[in-house]
């Protein structure tokens, strides 16, 4: 294909300083592709003047098209805002502060026309602070044991700077899932993919909004979602409890009646301490898959959109 269209959508989360780079960097990245393609920039409810500077882009670039949320939505339904409108035969999510180069858009579309539906950036070294490395780390090896699905395994060093084609993106926004992980749903979804390495560069201004918190959130929200495995994992620990505890209660009676053996308070004690705490942790996580069943069935948006612009 000699002029394909293309989309190429960015969460904006204080990104004030960096979207002018941005769209320079991604038009001479694309210029030299193709003419037909449009730069969807997705503001989720920013504290500083993203928008404000999206609005003066727009108003200077056609390409480009701004999206401000109502609210603060989170990444994920922010990505979800962007390929919702995104109208390219192929479109390339990235994340706004350049850590992912737009140079590589070359390399993800040939790649594409090699017949993939779906192409990975793998990078070759992330970038983030050691917290930040850290939780990835664990949380990828985590998400894998549970995950009974092997095709949702998560790459530690896969990021969501990445190439889908329209049919992926039409299946994409047929999912009604309430939350809606970005690389998730691409594993869910299927389709024959590959990937390129990339270099995983410096943030150009500023540094990551996600805190520990939101990083651990955002972890067990995907455990949850994806797999039901920590249910199954809660029913075989009872049961292998309930088992100890019949072997002790027999035991017991037979140290009672053959040796004058009486258990101690103390001992009693630190086993209802401890069953309790099974017990709590089970309802904990069963409590867990029923929130995210409630708030399903709500049927809420992922996202709203309180303004557009050149769409």
């Amino acid at each position: 294909m000699d002029n394909p269209v293309i989309s190429v959508v960015s969460p904006v989360y204080k990104a004030e300083l960096i979207l002018d780079e941005l769209v320079k960097r991604i038009n001479e990245s694309i210029d030299p592709i193709t003419s037909s393609y449009e730069i969807i920039l997705v503001e989720d409810h920013s504290p500083d003047g993203s928008w404000e500077k999206i609005v003066e882009i727009c108003q200077n670039h056609p390409e480009v098209k701004g999206i401000k949320l109502s609210r603060n939505f989170g990444q994920h339904n922010a990505i979800a805002a962007g390929l919702f409108h995104a109208h390219g035969e192929y479109i390339i999510v990235m994340d706004c502060d350049l850590q992912d180069n737009p140079k590589y858009i070359k390399d993800l579309l040939e790649k594409a026309k090699e017949g993939n539906e779906i192409v990975y950036t793998l990078k070759i070294r992330r970038k983030h602070n050691k917290l930040k490395n850290a939780v990835t780390f664990f949380w990828s090896k985590i998400f894998n044991w549970l995950a009974d699905d092997k095709a949702l395994n998560s790459n530690l060093k896969v990021g969501s700077y990445s190439l889908i084609t329209k049919k992926v993106l039409i299946e994409y926004n047929r999912l009604n899932d309430y939350y809606k992980p970005y690389l998730g749903m691409l594993s869910l979804l299927g389709f024959k993919n590959d990937y390129i390495k990339i270099e995983h560069e410096a943030r150009f201004s500023g540094k990551s909004s996600y805190s520990a918190r939101k990083l651990i959130s955002h972890a067990v929200n995907g455990i949850i979602s994806q797999t039901d495995k920590l249910l199954t994992i809660s029913i075989f620990t009872g049961l292998f409890f309930s088992l100890i505890g019949i072997f002790l209660i027999v035991y017991l009676v037979y140290l009672h009646f053959y040796s004058g053996f009486s258990q101690g308070w103390a001992s009693l004690v630190v086993l209802i301490i401890f069953n309790t705490g099974l017990i709590l942790t089970s309802l904990g996580i069963v409590g867990a898959y029923i929130g995210k069943i409630f708030l399903q069935t709500k049927n809420r948006p992922n996202f709203i959109v309180e303004v557009k612009i050149n769409i």
